[in-house]
C-alpha cells in the first residue's frame, strides 16, 4: 500500500459529523488531560453510531403518527425502546428557537454555531397583571349523612324538607294535600322524567286520588310491576313513605267504612310486593315499613269487614319481615315479639288489639306462640274474653293440631288427672275445659311448654 493510500485512510478514520476535537474537550472538562488520538477517534466513531441509531427509531415513531417533523417525544420513545435513559427539560409542546451566534475571526475552522436564546421577563408587567388564583386539587373528606336518624345540616347533605307550617297553608287546603304536594316536588328534584312518570301512574293506579275509580286491571298490573321490576331501588324511599302516609291518614281518620279497609289493604298488598321483590335492597327501609305493618296489626278499631283479613295480611308481611332480616339484625326478633306481648298482657288494651297480637304470634311462628300463650301466660290472662278466644285457639293449634276423632282425657286416671291440672296452671279454665276433651291435643300442648 503506498503512502498516498495510507494518508487518505488516516484522514478518512477521522472525518464524519461529531469530532475528534470534541471529545477531547469532554474529557478535558471532566479532568482528563492527554487523551490519545486513537481513543479519541473511537469514542467519536461510536458516538455518532449511536446518534444515528437514536434518530433511525425517533424517525419509525414519527412515520407511524404521520407526521414529517422530528418532535423531541420521538427521541424519548426511541431512548426508551433502546433502554437509555430519556432527556429530561424538553417537551413536544415547547418548541426551542435557536439563532444562529456571529462567527469568531480568531477561530474560523469552528463552523457556525446555534443557541437557544433565553426569554427576557419584564417584571414590572408580572407584577401589574391579575394574579390567577390555582383551584384546589381533587381531594375527598368525611361527614355525617344522619346522626342518631337526624340529618345535619350541612352543604354536603341534601336540603332538608320543610316542615308544615299552618301559617304557610292556603285556605282550604289540607295538611295531607300539602304533604303530597311536598313529596311531589321532593320526587320531582331528586328522580329523573321517566321514574317521575312512573311514580305517577303508579301511585294512581294503586289508590286513584279524590273520587276516581278503581281499575282492577291496572291495580294487578302495578303490584305485578312492585313485584318483579328491578328497576325501582331509587322509587323505593318514596314508596315506603307513600304507604306509611296512607296508612297513618286511615288509622288516623277512624272510619269504619268499606273504603277505609280496601285502602288499608292495597297498602298491606304494596308492602308484600316490595318485600317479595329480590332485587330491592329493603334494609335500611325497615325502621319505615315496620310502623304501618304493626299499626294496622295491633289497631284497636279496623272496619268489620275487613278486620280479619287486615290483621292476616299484616301478620303474614311481619313473619316475611322477620324470615329475611332475623340473621342480619339480631335484635330485630326479641324487639317485635316484645312489642307483641305487650300488647296481648296489658290490661288497658282492647280485644281488637289483643287479637291482632295473637294473629302477629301466629304469623311469626311456633316459637313466638310458645313464648306469648304458655310461657308469658297469655292464654290464662285472656280467658274467655269475647272476639279473642278463637284466635287463642288457632294459637294452640299452632303448636299441636287437634285430632281429628278426639278421645277425651279420663280423669279418674292419675296421669289425665294431672295433664288436666297443669293445663288449669297454664292455660286456665276456660281453655284447660276445652282441651280435656281431646287427650291427644293436650298432651301435646303440654309437651310443648
Amino acid at each position: 500500500m503506498s503512502t498516498k493510500q495510507k494518508t487518505t485512510k488516516a484522514s478518512g478514520s477521522s472525518t464524519g459529523l461529531y469530532k475528534a476535537d470534541s471529545v477531547k474537550d469532554v474529557a478535558e472538562s471532566l479532568g482528563i488531560t492527554n487523551l490519545p488520538e486513537a481513543v479519541a477517534s473511537a469514542l467519536a466513531s461510536d458516538v455518532e453510531y449511536r446518534v444515528h441509531q437514536v434518530i433511525e427509531e425517533a424517525s419509525r415513531f414519527m412515520r407511524h403518527a404521520r407526521r414529517n417533523t422530528l418532535t423531541t417525544s420521538d427521541i424519548d420513545r426511541a431512548l426508551r425502546v433502546l433502554n437509555i435513559e430519556p432527556l429530561y427539560g424538553h417537551s413536544a409542546y415547547t418548541t426551542a428557537v435557536f439563532r444562529r451566534a456571529l462567527p469568531y475571526p480568531q477561530l474560523a475552522s469552528a463552523g457556525p454555531v446555534y443557541f437557544v436564546e433565553d426569554e427576557e421577563i419584564d417584571f414590572e408587567r408580572v407584577l401589574r397583571e391579575e394574579k390567577l388564583v390555582l383551584p384546589p386539587s381533587v381531594r375527598w373528606t368525611a361527614h355525617w349523612l344522619a346522626v342518631e336518624g337526624v340529618q345535619p345540616l350541612i352543604p354536603e347533605n341534601p336540603p332538608a324538607v320543610p316542615r308544615d307550617d299552618p301559617s304557610l297553608t292556603a285556605p282550604g287546603t289540607s295538611a295531607s294535600d300539602k304533604r303530597a304536594s311536598q313529596q311531589a316536588a321532593l320526587v320531582k328534584q331528586v328522580l329523573s322524567r321517566e321514574l317521575q312518570l312512573y311514580y305517577a301512574r303508579l301511585t294512581t293506579s294503586i289508590l286513584p286520588s279524590g273520587s276516581g275509580t278503581v281499575d282492577p286491571t291496572k291495580r294487578t298490573a302495578a303490584l305485578a310491576s312492585l313485584r318483579h321490576d328491578a328497576g325501582l331501588q331509587p322509587l323505593l324511599p318514596y314508596l315506603v313513605r307513600w304507604v306509611g302516609e296512607g296508612t297513618v291518614n286511615v288509622l288516623h281518620n277512624g272510619t269504619q267504612d268499606d273504603a277505609s279497609g280496601r285502602t288499608l289493604e292495597v297498602l298491606l298488598d304494596v308492602i308484600a310486593a316490595l318485600l317479595e321483590n329480590t332485587t330491592l335492597f329493603i334494609e335500611p327501609y325497615l325502621h319505615q315499613i315496620l310502623p304501618p305493618v304493626l299499626s294496622v296489626l295491633l289497631h284497636s278499631s279496623l272496619p268489620p269487614m275487613h278486620s280479619t283479613h287486615l290483621r292476616t295480611s299484616a301478620a303474614s308481611a311481619l313473619a316475611r319481615i322477620l324470615t329475611q332480616y332475623s340473621a342480619t339484625y339480631p335484635s330485630l326478633a326479641p324487639r317485635i315479639m316484645k312489642t307483641l306481648l305487650l300488647a296481648l298482657l296489658a290490661p288497658d288494651r282492647g280485644p281488637g288489639t289483643r287479637l291482632g297480637a295473637l294473629r302477629g304470634l301466629i304469623g311469626v311462628g311456633k316459637e313466638a306462640v310458645r313464648k306469648g300463650i304458655l310461657d308469658a301466660g297469655g292464654a290464662k290472662a285472656l280467658g274467655a274474653e269475647p272476639g279473642v278466644a278463637g284466635a287463642v285457639f288457632e294459637a294452640l293449634a299452632v303448636l299441636h293440631p287437634p285430632s281429628e276423632h278426639p278421645v277425651p282425657l279420663d280423669l279418674e286416671d292419675l296421669d289425665d288427672a294431672q295433664i288436666a291440672e297443669r293445663l288449669r296452671e297454664i292455660l286456665g279454665d276456660f281453655f284447660a275445659d276445652r282441651l280435656v276433651s281431646d287427650a291427644n291435643w293436650a298432651r301435646g300442648v303440654l309437651e310443648e311448654s
